[in-house]
């Protein structure tokens, strides 16, 4: 089945340009970080990045989902990926800047960025429906949950040494070279599919809410969303990583990029081998066991002053972030109907950046006053008792069998 998918031409094409594009976000992401803490050697700032990123974000991805429900998807991504390359032109311009006038630059970047993700992300999330069949998302999720964890692990890495090498200017101008590629690949490979069917002539914000209530009412959709949403919220390490390189473990621009890799690295190795050992039959188990041993190893991670421990720690993480995304991704796509599937994505992606956004401005207040290694170890306690929570609360996600969903599918489509 796996090289039967690898065979559709369409498929592989948003493959590769979900993936490209993925890789540009990550180096994107972690480059603006870097270059805020380079120049300020403030965690506040670090947090203050993620306050701007997030609200953008939060307050218009709900509209966004709406879009992508109602207009072509594969418009709405070529849109938002030529307009990521825009703004990865303009930060290979303006990189020369004197310090006091690139910070608001920077911090205008991301803001506009995370504006455009807000209407990206529902719609790629809808695409990736109309390319990949339903019945084989068992097998299609780990192979873009691998190459995306691929990009992930190349693109901070890459972006970390062609900074160090040719400087911010020339790095930022690379990524938008590989944006407008990614907008190129998906534009004439995949195929321009027809909008979901409207089922409803309703306003915006009742159509929005449509969206929202379908989420609340189901147990395994909210509950995977939460356990996203606290454990990334209070255990993201990626958020302090500045600090942790530069202040504990005293690495440059180098070990950054490979620290910063390690998570994304053990998150490739467990999409590599979801595509085989997925536990599919025991999902929601498995679910909840990851997420503990994940605020564990950021457990490990904040007391950690080694670099090897460190890495093996953020190694750790990824493996069970890995295994819990290909997990959660396959819950989306399968637990959402065609013609809410936007919306649905759009308050995964409100969960989602209130925990990466949110999440990494309340990492960095927090560590200003207790410090960042305090601070994760904290957030690692927390998440275990948000897992307990979500056991208790939602126990048809505890008892999340994939294999009964997908089953009957895949002999209709036979």
């Amino acid at each position: 089945m796996i090289i039967q998918l690898l065979r559709n031409a369409e498929f592989r094409s948003f493959l590769a340009g979900n993936t490209l594009s993925r890789l540009c976000m990550s180096g994107l992401t972690v480059l603006l970080g870097f270059q805020v803490y380079e120049l300020t050697r403030n965690p506040f700032n670090l947090g203050l990045l993620g306050l701007t990123a997030a609200v953008p974000g939060i307050s218009l991805v709900l509209y966004g989902g709406d879009v992508a429900d109602r207009h072509n998807r594969r418009t709405l991504v070529l849109t938002t990926l030529g307009l990521f390359t825009l703004l990865a032109g303009v930060l290979a311009l303006i990189s020369q800047m004197e310090q006091g006038a690139l910070l608001p630059v920077i911090y205008a970047v991301a803001f506009l960025a995370s504006a455009i993700r807000a209407f990206e992300d529902p719609a790629s999330v809808g695409l990736e429906a109309q390319v990949l069949p339903r019945h084989m998302v068992l097998r299609g999720v780990p192979i873009l949950a691998s190459a995306g964890r691929t990009a992930e692990v190349a693109g901070p890495a890459a972006a970390g040494l062609a900074w160090a090498a040719f400087g911010p200017a020339v790095t930022y101008g690379l990524i938008a070279a590989l944006f407008a590629v990614s907008c190129l690949t998906i534009l004439t490979g995949v195929k321009s599919h027809a909008p979901p069917p409207r089922t409803s002539d309703a306003r915006a914000l009742q159509r929005i809410g449509e969206g929202v209530r379908f989420v609340f009412a189901s147990q395994v959709l909210v509950g995977s969303m939460v356990l996203d949403l606290f454990a990334v919220f209070f255990a993201g390490a990626n958020a302090l990583l500045p600090a942790i390189a530069t202040d504990v473990l005293h690495v440059g621009p180098i070990g950054f990029g490979i620290l910063r890799s390690a998570s994304a690295a053990g998150a490739l190795t467990a999409a590599l081998a979801a595509t085989r050992l997925l536990p599919a039959r025991r999902a929601g188990v498995a679910l909840h066991c990851i997420i503990a041993v994940f605020g564990l190893s950021v457990i490990v991670f904040g007391l950690s002053r080694t670099f090897y421990l460190s890495l093996a720690a953020l190694f750790l993480a990824g493996l069970c972030d890995g295994v819990s995304m290909v997990i959660r991704h396959a819950i989306l796509r399968l637990a959402s109907p065609e013609a809410m599937r936007g919306r649905i994505a759009a308050v995964k992606s409100v969960f989602v950046g209130s925990s990466n956004e949110l999440g990494a401005f309340q990492s960095g207040m927090t560590a200003s006053l207790i410090g960042a290694s305090a601070t994760l170890c904290l957030g690692g306690v927390v998440t275990l008792f948000v897992v307990g929570a979500v056991a208790l609360r939602a126990p048809l996600l505890w008892k999340l069998n994939l294999e009964a969903v997908t089953r009957p599918l895949a002999k209709e489509a036979a």
